[in-house]
């Protein structure tokens, strides 16, 4: 099991239990790239596999929590070099049930631990899906959060419409998902995708990160997994139909067009 990249991914664990997992690219507002990618989800198999951990806690540095994949993976796409989520195999099951580009959000929930995502800055598309994975969110009222792939011409496809059905009604899910809106903090909340908002999202996710370790953790386990078999979406079905709509859409004519005009900042004219 290979470590994860520091310059992405930094992980800490302290002696109640409580893990800490800093998305490090601060500089690029923590935007997924390959590298991001490798590093979260060998950061989640090494947490998986260490007994000590009772919680986790997941947060970005600098300026943002996650602004979504990296812009010049988009550029590729407008240019049709695009062929998956950065070049990744979208339709092999690699992680169970999911991809490795899904696992980065779908991973969270395969770990026996609580999960809490402190939110501030921005949160969009595959950054808004990595807080999704989550079983908790604190998020700063001033945050912006948006499913934002409509605006690339792509479909969420990093466990996000397993995550979303979960959290809200049917037709704000639609609603998000087909404009590419973006919310702030105190909306995300009142739409289900934030458990509450805080002005200080980290110290209150340490917090509260600390009550949970505090509490028996074979009955914490135990009811994380009580919980995720509750869930009524058939997550295995619906993460490949995510991974096929993907595919499909990745260098079509009406995506490139959509990437394209983002970049360039204009209306995009679709056939």
């Amino acid at each position: 099991m290979s470590k994860p990249n520091e310059d992405r991914v930094r992980i800490s664990v302290d002696d109640r239990g409580v893990a800490e997992v800093a998305l490090t690219r601060a500089d690029k507002m923590n935007a997924i790239d390959a590298a991001m990618f490798r590093a979260i989800n060998d950061g989640i198999e090494q947490l998986k596999a260490d007994a000590r951990v009772r919680v986790v806690v997941v947060h970005g540095e600098g300026k943002a929590f996650c602004a979504g994949l990296d812009m010049g993976r988009f550029a590729q796409m407008g240019q049709g070099q695009a062929s998956g989520t950065l070049g990744m195999d979208l339709l092999t099951r690699s992680r169970g049930l999911a991809n490795d580009a899904q696992y980065v959000a779908w991973g969270w929930r395969q770990l026996p631990v609580p999960v809490i995502a402190a939110v501030h800055g921005v949160a969009f598309g595959g950054g808004l899906q990595i807080a999704l994975g989550a079983d908790i969110r604190l998020v700063h009222p001033e945050a912006k959060l948006a499913v934002m792939e409509v605006k690339w011409g792509l479909v969420p496809d990093m466990a996000g419409i397993v995550l979303m059905t979960e959290l809200m009604r049917a037709d704000v899910v639609r609603e998000l998902t087909y404009t590419g809106c973006v919310v702030s903090g105190v909306e995300a909340q009142q739409i289900g995708l934030a458990t509450r908002v805080s002005d200080a999202p980290l110290a209150e996710a340490r917090a509260l990160a600390a009550q949970i370790a505090a509490q028996s953790p074979d009955s914490v386990r135990a009811s994380k997994r009580l919980l995720n078999g509750a869930s009524p979406v058939q997550a295995g079905a619906v993460l490949m139909a995510e991974s096929m709509e993907q595919k499909a859409l990745i260098g079509s004519p009406n995506q490139r067009e959509a990437a394209l005009a983002g970049l360039e900042k204009r209306a995009p004219v679709f056939r």
